[in-house]
């Protein structure tokens, strides 16, 4: 009979349908997690909610096959180590979506209503209805960054207050938007036509700090800016200087640390709640049944979908699924993060070619926020089905000697971009962008890439323009094309080149192209 841990709280259907189909089922809140991993060895399956799985925990289950987080997120986990001990995780995408959802909601009615000031007023013996006199959310215009599977249902609940719906999502193709009743904008677009704007984006290296005072400047006066997704995502500074000038209203649920302590966006929040957002008993059920569901389907069936940290086949050397998602994320860039891309079309050449299916995930966490490259290949499939992207993977000419080599081109309705690279001495280089070839250029960190008709001068502006900027820059690729007359700078810099200095620089160069990014 294979054991089951739960170290944590969790709704009691997780026991029921694990005993129910023959699993020793083990759930302890009260120990410590290494405490109750001591008592329980023979463990082969652990369900987890924040608990945080180290290396020193899954050392002490030299049994352990699977951890299932009951929730999405799966940080607190060392998803690296388990991999390298053959460990599958999994998580249970979608579960606490609802639970999020209506938290947005009734942070809107809340806060436009003023409830939670009004109760206490009332409660004190006031009766402070002038004080009080509050906004309806009907009729307003609400702006969702992200439509995932909590932006989705948000759409889907504000239908009900007749609102109109703007959304952001980079990857998110307008058919699918308009299934939720939603037309897709830019992003300055929404932060400067919503009444209520809802975050529900990772945080990552793209993301952190996004919502700042070049956004916030934007906004309506009166507009409630709504978190409850990550806390690095908006610039706490920007917000606060910004604050009473805009009269923004601002709710949040999302904490550097789920902790008890003094806060750092206290003095700027409206409403501040201790991450609620999945703290239903509805939220708590769904994920607890899924985990369950997902461990029994794993041992009995074999079924793998959600499990984020899949390995990769021998003989697949993992650096090139890097360069793919390094390839994907420059085109991205290039090709311009708010467009649609309609088609993906890859060459996979040399030994590279029987792998072709296990680059499409790395590719797809280039392309979207919330696919990760631990996933599936069929996921990544499923995602750009979704996107409404279509998929090609070319058959390659082995007379063109390429090697082991990776060609990804994305395509819009109107527009092009083509990247190939390859690995020299075990380092990652893009070797071709656009009709620019030989260029060995080493994607990492900072960089600038700016295309246009060559002539003197040309490169000596670009660096002005960072110099007056405080820009150093670290080393510059600058190949020409002389029949074309073209030419592209690529410059690797000590810090992100803002977005004012790329308007510049293409202004004063009136350049094809020019894109500032950050490669990890």
């Amino acid at each position: 009979m294979k054991k089951i841990l739960i170290p944590t709280k969790l709704d009691a259907i997780a026991e029921e349908t694990l005993k129910a189909n023959g699993y020793d089922v083990v759930q302890d809140s009260d120990s410590d997690l290494m405490t109750c991993c001591l008592n329980n060895p023979d463990t082969e399956a652990m369900i987890v909610r924040s608990n945080k799985i180290t290396p020193e925990i899954i050392d002490v289950l030299p049994k352990l096959k699977v951890i299932v987080r009951a929730g999405a997120g799966y940080n607190t986990i060392d998803i690296k180590y388990a991999r390298r001990k053959g460990i599958d995780v999994m998580n249970t995408p979608g579960a606490n979506a609802n639970g999020v959802a209506e938290e947005v909601i009734g942070m809107a009615l809340a806060s436009y209503r003023h409830f939670i000031k009004a109760d206490a007023d009332t409660r004190a013996g006031g009766w402070s209805k002038k004080l009080f006199m509050s906004r309806e959310i009907t009729g307003k215009t609400i702006g969702i960054v992200g439509l995932g599977h909590i932006g989705q249902l948000v759409a889907e609940h504000v239908s009900g207050f007749n609102m109109k719906i703007i959304a952001y999502d980079p990857i998110v193709c307008a058919a699918k938007a308009e299934q939720f009743g939603a037309k897709l904008v830019d992003l300055k677009y929404l932060f400067a036509n919503a009444d209520i704007i809802t975050m529900h984006i990772p945080e990552n290296d793209e993301t952190r700090g996004i919502v700042n005072k070049d956004l916030l400047s934007l906004v309506k006066k009166g507009c409630m800016l709504i978190n409850c997704a990550r806390s690095g995502i908006i610039n706490e500074e920007d917000l606060r200087a910004l604050k009473a000038e805009k009269e923004l209203i601002y709710c949040n649920d999302v904490y550097a640390a789920d902790k008890p302590g003094v806060k750092s966006c206290a003095d700027i929040a409206d409403i501040m709640l201790p991450h609620l957002g999945a703290n239903t008993e509805e939220a708590n059920f769904n994920a607890a049944q899924r985990a369950a569901t997902q461990i029994i389907e794993y041992f009995k069936q074999g079924i793998t979908t959600f499990v984020v940290n899949k390995d990769i086949p021998d003989g697949l050397n993992v650096k090139f699924q890097q360069l793919a998602y390094k390839l994907a994320l420059v085109a991205r860039s290039i090709i311009g993060k708010d467009a649609h891309v309609s088609r993906l079309l890859c060459s996979f050449y040399g030994d590279l070619n029987k792998y072709g299916k296990w680059f499409i995930a790395p590719i797809c966490k280039a392309l979207s926020d919330n696919f990760e490259q631990q996933q599936s290949p069929e996921e990544a499939m499923g995602l750009l089905k979704d996107l409404g992207i279509n998929l090609e993977i070319r058959d390659v000419d082995s007379n063109k000697r390429y090697g082991n080599a990776i060609t990804i081109d994305l395509e819009t309705g109107t527009n092009k971009v083509s990247l190939r690279g390859t690995i020299i001495e075990n380092t990652l280089v893009i070797s071709r962008i656009d009709e620019f070839d030989h260029i060995y250029f080493i994607p990492q960190g900072n960089v600038l890439l700016v295309s246009y008709a060559d002539g003197p001068g040309m490169l000596a502006c670009i660096t002005s323009v960072c110099a007056k900027a405080g820009i150093n820059i670290e080393n510059i690729n600058a190949p020409r094309d002389p029949e074309a007359k073209k030419a592209i700078s690529i410059l690797l810099t000590d810090k992100l080149v803002s977005e004012e200095a790329v308007k510049k620089i293409k202004k004063e160069l009136n350049a094809e192209k020019a894109v500032s990014l950050f490669i990890p």
